[in-house]
């Protein structure tokens, strides 16, 4: 199968180019500049050079490919509104050049769900073999910027990390790697309007990524209160205090998921990642 990817040098994105072509298909992955395509190029990939503005370019891009996986998205969290409908055009002009081909059409899930999310799930009645895959808060592996780094920092400037009352409320995980193969295989199976969830660690309480990070930087891990949280993470802190995993049954939309695609994670889940060290490199 011929797969147009936006996003393709991004964090996942570079990832779920080398999965593809690994498993035998070939890419051609939006790129904003050479510079930019290097990496995936080495990897194999053609590139064609745009942004998510470039509304001619996505048409005929995906135009010529027998399927898409669109990872892309500005991250303009300045202006997270205007972000959603740069990305919603995008996400309709590649849909209407898909319509009535039976393509799949692979896309990430927004946060609470949006008109994104609502668009591509109707391309299903439009013979798309659109589908969504929401991924685990924590996507962690070689050159992760997310939340766990994050703590990180906040743990080595303030010399101890911390976790907010007995820590028991739960991250789901996923390495990007197993991330890259559940995208591979709902390109290639995944039935239309399907919401897929990429989970390796069903959950992992807090205090525990807090102790390894301690161990690692040797600090202490320390319980802080809620109200101590906002000034100690910042705008992190109404995310520390989630508990994830019971805003939506992650085991059972996980189990869901491996039975409907046959995926199973295989890489190391996210604390034994930690315990490797390289995050603290």
């Amino acid at each position: 199968m011929h797969v147009l990817v936006t996003g393709a040098t991004g964090y996942v994105g570079s990832a779920v180019v080398r999965e593809l072509i690994g498993a035998g298909h070939t890419v051609t992955g939006l790129c904003r500049s050479e510079e930019k395509a290097a990496g995936m190029k080495e990897a194999g990939a053609e590139a064609v050079y745009g942004t998510l503005n470039d509304l001619d370019t996505l048409r005929s891009a995906a135009a010529a490919a027998d399927g898409v996986i669109h990872l892309a998205f500005t991250n303009d969290f300045s202006d997270f509104e205007g972000a959603l409908a740069l990305d919603l055009q995008a996400v309709q002009t590649l849909g209407a050049a898909l319509e009535g081909s039976g393509k799949p059409f692979i896309t990430t899930a927004h946060a609470n769900g949006t008109a994104v999310d609502q668009a591509v799930l109707a391309m299903a009645e439009r013979n798309i073999r659109a589908s969504i895959v929401s991924l685990a808060p924590s996507v962690h592996g070689e050159g992760d910027k997310g939340f766990v780094p994050m703590m990180i920092n906040i743990a080595r400037a303030k010399g101890f990390a911390a976790y907010i009352g007995e820590g028991t409320n739960r991250w789901p995980a996923v390495h990007r790697l197993d991330a890259a193969v559940l995208y591979r295989l709902a390109l290639e199976s995944a039935p239309a309007g399907s919401r897929l969830l990429g989970a390796g660690d069903e959950g992992i309480p807090l205090s525990q990524i807090a102790e390894v990070i301690g161990r690692q930087l040797n600090v202490p891990a320390v319980s802080i209160t809620s109200e101590e949280a906002a000034a100690h993470f910042g705008f992190l802190g109404a995310i520390a205090a989630l508990d994830i995993t019971s805003l939506y049954d992650t085991a059972q939309a996980s189990l869901a998921t491996r039975e409907l695609l046959g995926w199973t994670p295989v890489q190391p889940g996210l604390i034994a990642d930690l315990e490797e060290g390289h995050y603290f490199a």
